[in-house]
């Protein structure tokens, strides 16, 4: 298997399905090291290498090594302990072209996730929506959300998250 698919596979187990191979993740998000080891055909060093060269800094692993996490991304209820925090000015969204008159209705929703996934650059954004098609990027008023009091926090690989982003905030 590659890099790059055991990646996928591990987004999958440690983000949405950690049951479909029988693992437990705590109340954080920790799985096992050895644990996950035991149930997949992961080992110690390809969990290494997938941790140091995601691009985007999906994984990480506790301060002992004993344990690993998504960062973000999880569709199930954990709380993976971002920090809150006072957003830059203005955060980017990307999207499909395909979700435009929805979000411009509706704003973002965090849909199966538990947050809504903002970025600091609009590169990253880019980069996001062409997952989904001709990427769209929407420009979030993040200070203002913040000023009428909605929360903000930051994950430990960069990524900025909120609850939602109703449509009067977004630009574009």
């Amino acid at each position: 298997m590659s890099l790059k698919n055991a990646s996928k596979f591990l987004s999958l187990i440690l983000r949405h399905k950690p049951q479909s191979i029988g693992l437990e993740l705590d109340e954080h998000g920790w799985a096992r090291v050895d644990e996950l080891c035991r149930l997949t055909k992961f080992n110690r060093a390809t969990l290494e290498q997938i941790v140091a060269h995601d691009d985007k800094q999906r994984y990480s692993f506790s301060a002992d090594g004993n344990f690993i996490r998504a960062n973000q991304g999880h569709s199930i209820p954990v709380d993976v302990e971002p920090v809150e925090l006072e957003p830059p000015e203005i955060l980017f969204h990307g999207t499909g072209e395909k979700s435009v008159a929805s979000i411009k209705i509706q704003g973002l929703l965090k849909m199966s996730r538990l947050y809504v996934h903002l970025s600091a650059d609009e590169e990253t954004a880019r980069k996001v929506g062409a997952r989904h098609g001709v990427p769209k990027i929407f420009v979030v008023e993040s200070s203002r959300m913040f000023a009428d009091g909605f929360k903000f926090f930051r994950s430990v690989n960069g990524v900025w998250l909120t609850e939602h982003v109703p449509a009067k905030y977004l630009k574009g």
